[in-house]
C-alpha cells in the first residue's frame, strides 16, 4: 500500500500508484468525508489534484461548484459532502479533488471534491459486504458495497450511479 500525499500542487497519476491485481483483489482509492470513510476503484480515477478555484456555473444545484480547466477539458466539479446531504466544509490547502472517469450513455470526467485522500487499498471481493437496503429512508444504490479496513468501515462506491446525470443534475 502506497500512502499518497495531499499537498495543494499535487498531481498524481493513480495508476502510478498500485502497478496490479494481488491475488485477485480488486483495488480501491480511499478517502475521507467528515469522519466517514469511502472507496472508488481505483481504475475510475484519473488523476488526484489539490484544490484549486473553480468557475461557477449559474442555476446549479448547490453540490455543483462549478467547472475547471484541466489541460484543455473542462471538467465539471461536484462537492461530495453536498451531494451526500453533509454540512459544507471550507476549502483549504489540504481539500483534494479525485478526478474520475465515469461511464455511461457518454462517457466523461467529473471530479469530486473531498475532506481528504487516505491511499490505494487492495480489498479481496470475499471481504465486501452487500451494502443494506434501507427502504425508501436513504437511497442507497450507489454503493457497492461495504468493508472493514484497519477497524474502520469503508463504504465502496460505484462511481456510474453516483455521478449519473440524473443523480447529479
Amino acid at each position: 500500500m502506497s500512502q499518497i500525499n495531499n499537498t495543494e500542487n499535487d498531481v498524481l497519476n493513480v495508476l502510478d500508484v498500485m502497478d496490479g491485481n494481488e491475488n485477485g483483489a480488486l483495488q480501491y482509492l480511499t478517502f475521507e468525508l467528515e469522519d466517514e470513510h469511502y472507496g472508488v476503484e481505483i481504475l475510475r480515477v484519473q488523476e488526484i489534484k489539490g484544490w484549486d478555484n473553480v468557475t461557477p456555473i449559474p442555476n446549479t444545484p448547490s453540490h455543483v461548484c462549478g467547472v475547471l480547466n484541466l489541460r484543455g477539458v473542462i471538467v465539471p466539479i461536484i462537492d461530495l459532502r453536498l451531494l451526500f446531504g453533509m454540512t459544507f466544509n471550507e476549502y483549504t490547502k489540504t481539500t483534494v479533488v479525485i478526478v474520475l472517469k465515469v461511464q455511461g450513455i457518454t462517457p466523461r470526467i467529473v471530479g469530486v471534491v473531498v475532506d481528504a485522500v487516505s491511499d490505494a487499498q487492495s480489498i479481496s471481493a470475499d471481504a465486501i459486504s452487500v451494502a443494506p437496503d434501507l427502504g425508501n429512508v436513504v437511497s442507497t444504490h450507489f454503493i457497492d458495497g461495504i468493508t472493514n479496513i484497519d477497524d474502520r468501515m469503508v463504504m465502496l462506491l460505484d462511481v456510474d450511479k453516483l455521478l449519473s446525470i440524473e443523480q447529479v443534475g
